[in-house]
């Protein structure tokens, strides 16, 4: 993994940038990613749909469901709707820049970010509403809540936006350590306050209307002798229900606190770049190396843990049912059991990876590969 680091590095200095990538091939023992295994299926996954739109290439883009349309997009600046239960291309427009984050949607928008800062909302037509720039790179998904568009740059910024004009009403910015994991985490928002996680283990809640921050922690202090070894940033979504929220830090520790004052719940040493879901009274985890975990919610006690996905950048999971869903990057789909973690059910896509957590989608889920294949699959 160091030297994967070191590497990326390298290229990062000449290109002029202080970012470096959150996604390894190996760790740092120079271990290889497990072999699947056969296993007795107790579950049956089964695709309803299959349709290819376009690759995602370096970036990490996930479609959007709303209760009539699902609208997905590639790095060439495509942007488009399907029909949910038939998968029928709707319509299809243009960006007019290439695509490195979404798709957002809601309250009749929909979103897509660009490389260069672009930030583009269509109607649910297709048609253009508007366009506007951010002040860097956007790499995560926008989110439009209660009139407010909220987007995260790759500066470590967040800016709320008017959903009518996308001009901007407010501006948070934090300091940033020198050298920073290249993040797409988004943030998650609930009861007028967006919590999100930023470099150096900050977690910090703002008010939606303002913009001002309501309370800031720190999730893990930096360790180790080098600048490598102290990266300690948050590089996936917090995630929350209505007492907590919990984030987890790269190279760091997983830690959960109240959503009104920030008062730490509990704490404890766990490293994740692609992050978690809380389900009921579980919280479920991907860590760095791929292998799953399933904690209580209230004091982070362990439950169960899955390692047969070592290496295989397991995504973040998903909760469906009785099982926890995940891909992995040769673009398979794992179903598990809630219960104890075992294996229940496997699907193969396209072979190329499934970079974000399996997502709902009428009474089924849905994927986008990297390669830019859509999956509208059941479990049962």
């Amino acid at each position: 993994m160091i030297i994967r680091i070191a590497a990326l590095l390298l290229l990062v200095m000449l290109a002029g940038c202080s970012t470096v990538s959150g996604w390894f091939a190996k760790d740092k023992t120079g271990n290889e990613p497990a072999k699947l295994v056969e296993f007795k299926q107790t579950a049956t996954f089964n695709v309803r749909w299959h349709l290819k739109i376009g690759g995602s290439g370096n970036y990490i883009l996930q479609p959007a469901v709303t209760s009539d349309a699902v609208y997905a997009a590639n790095t060439k600046g495509e942007l488009f709707r399907f029909d949910p239960a038939t998968g029928k291309q709707v319509w299809r427009v243009d960006s007019g820049f290439a695509i490195s984050a979404g798709v957002g949607a809601g309250e009749g928008f929909v979103l897509v970010g660009g490389g260069k800062g672009q930030l583009a909302a269509f109607a649910v037509d297709g048609k253009l509403i508007w366009k506007t720039k951010v002040s860097s790179e956007v790499l995560n998904i926008a989110k439009i809540v209660d009139g407010m568009v909220v987007v995260r740059t790759a500066d470590g910024r967040l800016s709320g936006l008017d959903v009518t004009d996308g001009k901007r009403l407010w501006l948070y910015e934090q300091s940033v350590p020198p050298l920073i994991v290249r993040s797409h985490a988004g943030v998650a928002i609930e009861r007028g306050t967006i919590f999100g996680g930023f470099a150096a283990g900050k977690l910090a809640a703002v008010s939606l209307g303002s913009g001002i921050v309501i309370w800031e922690t720190v999730v893990s202090q930096p360790r180790g002798n080098t600048e490598l070894e102290r990266i300690s940033d948050i590089t996936s979504s917090p995630v929350l229900d209505d007492d907590q929220v919990c984030a987890v830090a790269f190279q760091g520790r997983i830690a959960c606190y109240g959503l009104a004052q920030g008062n730490l719940l509990w704490s404890r040493d766990i490293s994740s770049d692609k992050g978690m879901t809380l389900f009921h009274n579980y919280l479920y985890i991907t860590n760095t190396s791929g292998a799953i975990l399933a904690m209580d919610k209230s004091s982070g006690s362990s439950f169960w843990k899955n390692e047969q996905l070592f290496m295989r950048q397991t995504s973040a999971p998903y909760a469906f049912g009785d099982h926890l869903t995940v891909g992995d990057y040769e673009g398979y789909l794992h179903a598990l059991s809630r219960e104890d973690g075992s294996m229940a059910a496997r699907l193969k896509t396209d072979g190329s990876a499934i970079l974000t957590a399996p997502m709902e989608l009428d009474g089924g889920l849905l994927v986008q590969t990297q390669k830019g294949s859509l999956y509208s699959v059941t479990l049962h």
